[in-house]
């Protein structure tokens, strides 16, 4: 009798794990605004690596708030985009970036929340370094698109020590 429950209780046992592994292992739905989202952060990444300040504020409200690593604050698209323009011209011609979004958070139908990775690298006297940041996005869909109300930069400094 025992030995038959013990039975049943690791068959019962494999079958929940091998139907968890099952629904785990099937692709999820994206929704359409997660897709328009995500493309908005790879249409910025794609503007990074084109040099093109244009290209890259273009998922950007007309009005929007970008707050730059360094605490600068620009205000609307076009700023956004002559102040990106400036950089890929000098410091940051040599640079490539990776954004990698981690979490997008619908507080309304209308207003998400996305957090990420900025993986950077970039040259300074011919030496490749890299540089790391956590972005913030505040976004919001206004007659059925999605653009970039809010952008926080905030660099990833190195652990030292253990």
């Amino acid at each position: 009798m025992k030995l038959t429950i013990f039975a049943v209780t690791i068959i019962m046992l494999c079958s929940t794990i091998s139907l968890f592994a099952q629904e785990k292992a099937k692709p999820s739905k994206m929704s359409k605004d997660e897709a328009a989202i995500r493309a908005n952060v790879e249409q910025m990444a794609k503007g990074w690596n084109m040099k093109s300040g244009a290209e890259f504020a273009k998922p950007f409200a007309e009005d929007s708030d970008y707050v730059v690593i360094n605490g600068m604050h620009i205000k609307g698209r076009a700023a956004n985009a002559e102040s990106h323009q400036s950089i890929f011209d000098t410091i940051y011609k040599d640079s490539s970036l990776v954004a990698t979004i981690r979490q997008i958070r619908f507080l309304r139908p209308d207003v998400a929340v996305v957090h990420g990775v900025s993986n950077l690298t970039f040259k300074v006297n011919g030496e490749e370094k890299k540089g790391n940041g956590f972005v913030t996005l505040v976004m919001t869909k206004d007659k059925g698109k999605w653009s970039i109300a809010a952008f926080q930069n905030t660099a990833i400094q190195p652990q030292v020590g253990n």
